[in-house]
């Protein structure tokens, strides 16, 4: 369980920097959401950068849409998007206001709520070793397992309703970096960010 007596909440300072930056540093920190009575927390453990400005990746690429309109946004918002008409995905807005830079949340090693979890995830209570690892290992595994939707998406990620908690960084003999997992375009780009060894990774 994690202690949420004594915490600091991520600021817009930690947000408004390059995406990359932001990236990396997200890496062993805390993601929280509040649900009334119940607390749901996961340390994030792999992240992926999107810069529309360079990368034909980025939703923002061609610019701006009532879709992708929080990723315009200045750094600090909570953008969720619904892709393949099955997956919610849930990124962080880095940078200034209108630069379209945002970074997608791809696996979190889950820490409270862990049953709530695994019961929005598999309808069921009791999991192999194997199952609780894929609780979420996934963009779209997260969001199911946190039930994000696009009614989230512009979420302040400085309130009390959704935020990450600070952490200290992640020595850099334990970030691995990678190309993009499962895109077509920019897949040169080295800029997939993730914990070394760690279980919940999407991609082992």
């Amino acid at each position: 369980m994690f202690n949420t007596e004594n915490f600091t909440i991520l600021t817009k300072k930690f947000y408004s920097r390059p995406v990359l930056s932001v990236a990396r540093d997200l890496l062993g920190k805390i993601l929280v959401k509040v649900e009334s009575d119940k607390l749901l927390t996961g340390r994030i453990v792999e992240v992926e950068a999107y810069d529309g400005n360079t990368d034909q990746a980025a939703h923002s690429f061609n610019g701006r849409t009532e879709r992708n309109e929080v990723m315009f946004r200045e750094g600090g918002y909570f953008y969720v998007y619904f892709t393949y008409g099955v997956h919610h995905c849930c990124n962080i807005v880095t940078g200034k206001e209108n630069h379209g830079t945002a970074v997608l949340i791809r696996a979190i090693e889950p820490i409270d709520g862990i049953e709530i979890m695994v019961k929005r995830r598999f309808a069921k209570k009791k999991l192999s070793e194997k199952e609780l690892f894929n609780v979420t290992n996934g963009p779209g595994k997260i969001c199911k397992a946190f039930r994000f939707t696009r009614k989230d998406s512009g979420t302040e990620l400085t309130g009390k309703k959704i935020f990450i908690i600070d952490q200290p960084k992640l020595k850099k003999s334990k970030t691995g970096v990678s190309e993009r997992i499962g895109i077509t375009k920019s897949k040169e780009l080295k800029w997939r960010f993730f914990e070394i060894g760690n279980p919940y990774l999407s991609r082992k």
